[in-house]
């Protein structure tokens, strides 16, 4: 009897060797070695500035990945099941203000009012103040979209927006990451025209994009090299791209200008040492690690980081907060009247913070 219970687990543990070694993954990864972290010292220094972030209930709905808010000041966020709910300025009153049947991500107001999205699954959309849905882009060059992910309107009405992956959904987020491979792009939507654009491609899970005060450049976060690139709309250097910002202590989500003289950076999550130093340098187990049950593979921690960056890329502010009841995984930043409005990948709430 306990010869064939061994014999039972030994071929159940052989199979499973063979499964993680041999099984056939969608991810084609490429090794790449990371510069080292840089430590929470410094300008990155650890603190718990974030301690006093007000959580504003949204109902019944989770992962409120962006906020945006219109000119009347009233709160707008997307779940994840399509709906965007609409609270009053002071955060009460939470209605359905429209449901894509997708995934919004990305929120901003053009300058007539409508609600613009970058919807993962559905393209990039207009909700007209009615609350009415309609399509404005599904692809580009000739290619569909991917997965959409963050955008931010221009003073000219261009809509500047990115696909953070070509080849992979959403919810397989993990897997352009685990791949490394640049699988996004910077995109142009002219509302004249009704034209896009790719202004810039190439990029390793394009995530975050923010227009300068100025018009001259728009930012856009490279999350899968922990930096973010500038592309010149202006000048001399009209069309090429340059890094902003590198290195970061953590994976870059949402970035947004106050309209002055810095840019909001939302961490979502510090670095990883075990990605950084064992599995990014290695495809092969990266690829064992995609077959891994999720549970097991890489996820965002619990941690509040915000960072604030001048118009250089020079961190100015340091916003953090470890503690285990912290407001976390922020992927967004909007400030408003001396605050800061933070949407999450791991909440089920709105953030706000009051700026001193």
């Amino acid at each position: 009897m306990l010869k064939q219970i061994f014999l039972t687990l030994l071929v159940l543990v052989l199979i499973t060797i063979a499964y993680l070694v041999a099984a056939p993954v969608p991810i084609d990864p490429v090794g790449w070695t990371p510069p080292e972290a840089p430590a929470l010292t410094g300008q990155y220094e650890q603190n718990n500035r974030l301690t006093p972030v007000e959580r504003i209930s949204l109902g019944d709905g989770h992962a409120p990945e962006d906020v945006a808010l219109d000119r009347e000041g009233r709160i707008y966020a997307g779940f994840d099941d399509g709906r965007i709910v609409q609270l009053q300025a002071d955060g009460t009153n939470p209605r359905i203000f429209a449901n894509t049947q997708g995934r919004p991500l990305g929120l901003i107001f053009d300058h007539a009012g409508n609600l613009i999205i970058a919807d993962a699954a559905k393209g990039l959309l207009q909700v007209e103040k009615s609350g009415l849905v309609r399509v404005l882009a599904t692809e580009s060059d000739g290619a569909k979209f991917g997965c959409l992910n963050d955008l931010d309107v221009a003073a000219d009405g261009t809509v500047y927006f990115t696909e953070a992956s070509a080849k992979f959904p959403m919810f397989q987020y993990t897997a352009d990451i685990l791949e490394h491979r640049p699988n996004g792009r910077l995109l142009a939507y002219d509302p004249k025209t009704q034209k896009t654009r790719t202004i810039f491609k190439e990029i390793y899970f394009a995530n975050g994009v923010a227009v300068s005060p100025d018009q001259s450049f728009v930012l856009v976060n490279e999350t899968g090299r922990y930096r973010v690139n500038r592309v010149w709309l202006t000048g001399p250097k009209k069309g090429q791209s340059e890094v902003f910002i590198d290195n970061l202590p953590g994976f870059p989500d949402g970035i947004l200008s106050n309209g002055k003289d810095k840019f909001w950076l939302a961490i979502v999550t510090p670095r990883d040492h075990i990605l950084d130093s064992v599995l990014l340098p290695r495809p092969f187990l990266r690829k064992v690690v995609f077959r891994l049950p999720k549970f097991l593979q890489p996820a965002p921690k619990r941690y509040s980081f915000v960072l604030g960056l001048d118009l250089n890329g020079k961190v100015v502010d340091n916003l953090q907060n470890g503690a285990p009841d912290c407001y976390a995984e922020i992927a967004n930043v909007v400030e408003r009247n001396g605050a800061l409005y933070f949407g999450s990948i791991g909440e089920n709430t709105v953030g706000k913070f009051v700026l001193k």
